[in-house]
């Protein structure tokens, strides 16, 4: 029976989303044929995920429903779930400075295009905007709170992930992006799928893990996975493998959350001891904290991490510096323009970082071949440089970095409003900033990005 509840788990995932399609674009009534159908496999799925969650006590049970009816009601009011407990602390530089904002008379952006900016993310629920140039901060805007509020990460904690692989790579503590995670992760080592994974899969989202998507219901692995007091056994003893691994690229999020669980097998350090003393504390980056399945449990790495925006100002720039930061080499010579390459499955998806490419209109985390528009964010046109590349996170939150203009860009906070013709543009703060930054100087140029 548990192999066939896994078989029918990963059948009913895929009835699941087809019924959510047409329900969604079809008015017509489906055949009782279609309903036996699904009634069948939801019976096998559930009766796989009872003898799953049997592995676990009834307290952790219990914490688990209570945070799943926690997010069932933030996405009732139209938010993300923004508080975590528990919490474990990432602490930041004890000599912690503040990047200055240059005076007017420094700026090397026009006062008009900042003004644009600054404008758009005011209107679209921002917390914070940032911009860097030439060495310079150029403005920093809080919307709400100040430099010191730490907000939820969401997804920008996925490249954050990358960087600390990258630390351990440069450490000696993992061998090579194509080292089989199952060198650490052990449970997997005579897994015929599983051992396949290899540690560049779990930062380009070629794991063959199940692709996200929508999940309301508490059996669903999807949300246990994210909210169970012990996600990580959940990962590994009841998430289905679909794809072979690095043959498909899909978006999800346990697969980034297999990277704390990673750092801490090859490392012997906890997840956020490591965050800090690697990578914030070297940055000179404040710290804050990162959410815990449980008291002493494993950390989230997929999402969860809340840090102040100048932390992430500081994450990119080690980027835009082939992770070198004060003359210090942090990240392995060329990590960096490795998790800039796409890949065959997804040329727009590096390693925890989305890249230009060839312009398209839409374009977001889920499988590019997928017709999922929903799941597509708007760029109106193409970038003015076509060096782009950037960390995107859930409620569009970015950090734009563009070697070439020698810019970073950090926009965080809430879901924008949606409204009749109103989304947002990841297109839109990165080119009227690149125009401001061109019109103060004729010699500055760029290529754009291609549409060939």
């Amino acid at each position: 029976m548990a192999q066939a509840g896994s078989f029918a788990r990963v059948w009913l995932v895929q009835l699941e989303r087809g019924v959510y399609a047409l329900l969604m674009n079809s008015r017509h009534f489906f055949s009782l044929t279609l309903v036996a159908a699904v009634a069948f496999v939801t019976a096998l799925a559930t009766t796989e995920v009872r003898a799953a969650s049997s592995r676990f006590s009834a307290e952790d049970e219990a914490v688990y429903q209570q945070r799943f009816a926690t997010l069932m009601e933030s996405f009732r009011l139209g938010l993300g779930l923004e508080t975590y407990d528990p919490l474990e602390s990432v602490p930041g530089a004890t000599d912690y400075q503040a990047f200055e904002v240059v005076d007017a008379k420094s700026m090397t952006i026009s006062a008009e295009a900042l003004a644009q900016a600054e404008a758009y993310a005011a209107a679209n629920r921002s917390i914070a905007l940032l911009v860097w140039q030439g060495g310079k901060l150029q403005m920093a805007r809080y919307f709400q709170g100040d430099a010191n509020t730490t907000f939820a990460s969401r997804s920008l904690a996925k490249p954050m992930s990358a960087v600390a692989i990258g630390r351990a790579l440069e450490l000696g503590a993992i061998r090579s992006l194509d080292q089989p995670i199952s060198d650490f992760i052990s449970e997997w080592r005579d897994d015929p799928g599983r051992s396949k994974i290899l540690v560049r899969h779990l930062l380009d989202m070629r794991s063959g893990l199940l692709p996200q998507a929508v999940a309301t219901t508490a059996e669903d692995v999807l949300n246990r996975a994210y909210l169970h007091p012990r996600h990580d056994e959940v990962i590994l003893y009841e998430y289905p493998l679909v794809h072979e691994p690095g043959t498909r690229y899909e978006y999800n999020n346990a697969t980034s959350e297999l990277v704390a669980l990673l750092i801490k097998r090859a490392t012997g350090r906890r997840y956020a001891e490591f965050l800090a003393t690697e990578i914030l504390q070297p940055l000179g980056a404040m710290g804050g904290d990162i959410w815990v399945n449980r008291l002493g449990g494993t950390a989230h790495s997929g999402c969860c991490l809340l840090l102040p925006p100048e932390s992430w100002l500081r994450l990119g720039l080690l980027l835009m510096s082939d992770g070198v930061w004060a003359d210090r080499r942090l990240l392995p010579s060329g990590y960096v323009a490795e998790m800039r390459q796409g890949t065959a499955q997804n040329p727009y998806y590096g390693m925890g970082v989305y890249v230009a490419g060839r312009y398209i209109e839409r374009r977001g985390f889920a499988n590019p071949e997928r017709d999922r528009p929903a799941l597509r964010v708007l760029h109106s046109e193409p970038y003015l440089s076509n060096d782009v590349f950037l960390f995107d996170g859930n409620a569009n939150q970015v950090v734009y970095m563009i070697p070439s203009a020698d810019m970073v860009i950090v926009r965080v906070g809430s879901s924008p409003p949606r409204g009749e013709g109103q989304e947002w543009d990841n297109s839109f703060l990165p080119n009227v900033l690149l125009k401001g930054w061109m019109s103060q100087s004729a010699e500055r140029t760029l290529t754009p990005q291609s549409r060939d």
